[in-house]
C-alpha cells in the first residue's frame, strides 16, 4: 500500500509521515528499523539524567515517552487493522511521563525494553496486509488509518531522532 495521503490522519501528524522514507508500510519498516534501534540503544549513560532545560524531560524519560506512546501508536494500528470501529481515547504524554518513573529506572533496562518493543512492532507492521492497513477508525477524535499510524510510529521516533541530537547531545 502506498504511503499515506494528507486525508489519513490528523494534520498534527503530517510532520511525522514527512520524516520517514518509502513508499510502503514495509519500506518505512526496511529504512528505519535498523537505523532507529541502533542510535536509540546506544545513546551515551552519561546523559541519562540530562535535561536540556528546567521543567523538560531526561533523556531516560524521554525513552520511556518513545516506549509508551509506540505501545499506543501500535495498539491503535491493530484496533483498526482489526476492523474494531470502537473510537480510541488520546492519551496525555506529559501525565504518562510524569507516572512512569523512568528517572528510577536504569538507562540499559530501558533500552533493552525499547529494543524489544521496537522488534515486536516492526514484526507486527510487517504482518499486516494490504487491506488491513485500508482500515480506518477514529483516534484522539481524528480520522485514521491504519497505513498512516504505520508511517506516524517510525516518524515519531525519527523526530525524536532530531530532538536528541540538537538538544541533548549537543550538551
Amino acid at each position: 500500500m502506498a504511503r499515506p495521503l494528507p486525508p489519513e490522519s490528523a494534520t498534527f501528524y503530517h510532520h511525522y509521515i514527512k520524516l520517514t522514507q518509502g513508499n510502503s508500510a514495509t519500506e518505512a519498516v526496511n529504512n528505519h528499523s535498523a537505523q532507529l534501534l541502533d542510535f536509540y540503544t546506544n545513546l551515551p549513560e552519561n546523559k541519562a539524567d540530562y535535561a536540556y532545560a528546567e521543567g523538560k524531560w531526561t533523556l531516560k524519560e524521554l525513552l520511556q515517552h518513545l516506549i509508551d506512546a509506540e505501545r499506543v501508536f501500535t495498539y491503535r494500528t491493530m484496533r483498526i487493522a482489526r476492523k474494531d470501529t470502537t473510537p480510541l481515547a488520546g492519551f496525555d504524554e506529559n501525565t504518562y511521563t510524569a507516572n512512569s518513573l523512568a528517572n528510577s529506572r536504569n538507562f540499559t533496562s530501558l533500552k533493552e525494553e525499547f529494543a524489544a518493543l521496537r522488534r515486536s512492532t516492526d514484526l507486527f507492521i510487517l504482518s499486516l496486509n494490504e487491506e488491513q492497513l485500508k482500515g480506518s477508525g477514529t483516534a484522539s477524535g481524528n480520522f485514521i488509518t491504519a497505513n498512516a499510524l504505520a508511517f506516524i510510529i517510525y516518524g515519531h521516533l525519527l523526530h525524536h531522532v532530531n530532538i536528541i541530537k540538537e538538544r541533548y547531545l549537543q550538551a
